[in-house]
């Protein structure tokens, strides 16, 4: 029997997904609905879905946008495996989207767009609304969003067109109504972003949200209303935060610390752009920012100012780290600190700009000539992205080396809360540069660490000299075989002896062993942490293990690899993780791939789980 009209349905968590054309606002709507989740208390996770196309024809396939987004009122890792809420402003948005809904799902549309060019666009025959299919297998309510987005805005100013555009807010507030979202957040939003530039514009916005969520209140369709409690949290201020913007307020935070001036050199590439856009809106902390001509001149520049005491970040995707290749190389021979931040995407080449692999492991663990082997370390989530910036910085400062940082596109753009650290707690990665009245010897090294002391050129007394050619102690231009042999031993050696500086892996599961380790790295985390947690509620002998630090593996990783039957590593990529764990543990590794563009469901995850243990 169905609720009373007015009373809600107490549920755990939900999933709802904005789906429209690339100039629908569907991101915009989406962000809105996750602020004002995050403002009643809930735990979020988010998954934005960019189409690749800058702007592809209106109305078909290729242009659709859409944003998921789950809350609930405990601890959520994912985005969710499928909607229970599906919201689709146009034919080729239900198209693409309404396989994803499971039978009794809302499922909301856009009437006014379903017109036969609309129609045909997205590939139907004839329109889909007419049809019973839909109305027997989901809970669809249909609302002509434009046509009462223009009638609630008859007394606006604003153009007609205008005023259309202002259906995705009416869209929202009606789904603000069936969770009992709070409006503040948003309307907070209109005020700060259009208030005093264009007030008619946030006076639209802030009639149309308003006037969808009456909607809600007034129609038969809309009979079930849901609450979700607030989700138990740590004392502290919290944030949204997404994984960008995590790397961003990282590595200012790592030059703070470091007593360093932030250079950041860098040439757009999606995903990573907005890192070079988040560092450039915080020049007042210091921070210097470059947009290079080219991905080979913007290292090119992050390593020139790590010669001189700086600092350096740079941060590409896939096709910028190959012309960052040859570069990297001198940062390794050199031995100059500086963090290279890939945001995976997925590839070859230029690949799926805005879709999600983890397939630059390879990559970033060989792609150099000669043997120059890098410290790589990846973020887990959104907000891991921060203390693995800080981590970046540390290797990069007491190691003297160049790093690389690993997320991910579905890490970059997703949001989760973040407990705002207390600036008291963030470790002091200030190491002293070389003493100018002290005998200075280029590669002298430090008997804990194996780096090499550091001097800021133009000093008397320091002048020394670095570059690609291979040198000797002294910092001599050197073709002698074994001292060759002897350097390129020492830095292996330094980035081995990272590990000794790495606290112990934290197993989640059984510490003693068991049937089966579920092994992970990168954004997997969530979708592995999930599938584990569930599939040992139900009994089973599951654990799983998330690798931050890469290269080197931590040195307990073989001994807990030992205790389990059997070890699977999901990845996505065509199994790059589990060939190294193959290749340096000799153990039969099984690999869980996919590469579609997408993050693994949960329940892929515990299907395959349950596969492997049987």
């Amino acid at each position: 029997m169905a609720p009373a009209k007015d009373s809600f349905i107490e549920i755990e968590s939900a999933v709802v997904r904005f789906a429209g054309d690339s100039g629908d606002g569907m991101q915009t709507v989406g962000e809105r609905f996750t602020d004002s989740s995050a403002f009643a208390g809930n735990d979020i996770a988010t998954l934005p879905d960019f189409p690749a196309e800058i702007r592809a024809p209106a109305g078909t396939l290729a242009g659709v946008s859409g944003f998921q987004v789950q809350f609930g009122s405990r601890e959520i890792l994912t985005p969710g495996d499928e909607p229970d809420a599906l919201v689709a402003m146009n034919p080729a948005a239900l198209k693409a989207n309404v396989e994803d809904l499971p039978a009794g799902g809302m499922l909301v549309v856009n009437t006014a767009a379903f017109k036969k060019m609309n129609i045909s666009k997205a590939g139907y025959e004839s329109n889909p609304l007419e049809a019973e299919e839909l109305r027997k297998k989901y809970h669809l309510v249909e609302i002509d969003f434009t046509s009462l987005t223009k009638e609630a805005l008859s007394e606006s100013p604003l153009k007609p067109t205008d005023k259309a555009r202002c259906k995705n807010f009416f869209a929202l507030g009606f789904m603000y109504y069936v969770y009992g979202r709070p409006l503040e957040p948003t309307l907070k939003f209109f005020q700060d972003k259009w208030g005093k530039r264009l007030p008619d514009l946030a006076e639209a916005n802030t009639i149309a949200l308003k006037a969808g969520f009456n909607l809600g209140d007034t129609m038969e369709s809309a009979r079930n209303r849901y609450q979700i409690a607030k989700a138990p949290v740590d004392s502290g201020v919290y944030r949204k935060i997404s994984g960008n913007e995590a790397l961003v307020y990282g590595l200012v935070a790592a030059a703070k610390q470091s007593k360093l001036e932030l250079v950041y050199a860098g040439y757009p590439i999606t995903p990573a752009s907005p890192i070079l856009e988040g560092l450039s809106a915080l020049k007042h902390f210091g921070v210097k920012t470059i947009q290079a001509e080219d991905e080979i001149a913007a290292m090119g520049m992050a390593l020139g100012a790590s010669f001189t005491g700086k600092l350096s970040v740079c941060a590409t995707s896939g096709p910028g780290m190959c012309l960052k290749s040859e570069f990297i190389g001198l940062a390794s021979i050199t031995e100059l600190p500086l963090i290279i931040c890939n945001i995976q995407r997925g590839g070859p080449s230029t690949g799926l700009p805005t879709k999600n692999e983890q397939s630059d492991l390879l990559q970033s663990m060989f792609s150099r000539n000669g043997d120059s082997p890098i410290p790589i370390i990846a973020a887990h989530s959104s907000s891991d992205c921060f203390d693995c910036a800080i981590e970046a910085a540390r290797i990069a400062i007491t190691y003297k080396t160049p790093v690389i940082l690993l997320s991910d596109l579905y890490i970059a753009n997703g949001a989760e809360p973040w407990l705002i650290p207390n600036v008291s707690d963030l470790p002091d990665l200030e190491v002293p540069f070389a003493d100018s009245n002290e005998e200075y010897v280029v590669y002298k090294r430090d008997p804990s660490t194996l780096a090499r002391e550091q001097a800021i050129p133009g000093q008397a007394g320091l002048e020394h000299r670095v570059g690609g050619l291979e040198k000797n102690e002294e910092g001599g231009v050197s073709y002698d075989p074994n001292n060759h042999e002897e350097m390129t031993r020492l830095r292996a050696d330094k980035v081995n002896a990272i590990a000794n500086s790495l606290p112990p892996s934290e197993l989640f599961g059984d510490a003693e062993g068991g049937e089966i380790l579920v092994l992970g790295w990168g954004g997997t985390y969530g979708a592995i942490t999930s599938a584990v947690r569930n599939l040992r509620t139900e009994g089973f002998s599951v654990s799983s293990l998330h690798l931050r630090n890469l290269n080197p593996f931590p040195n307990d990783l073989g001994d807990i690899l030992s205790r389990f039957k059997k070890v699977l590593v999901p990845e996505l990529n065509m199994g790059q993780l589990s060939l190294l764990i193959r290749s340096r543990y000799l153990i039969d590794a099984i690999s869980y791939s996919k590469v579609q563009g997408q993050p693994f469901k949960v329940s892929e995850l515990s299907n395959r789980i349950l596969e492997t243990i049987r």
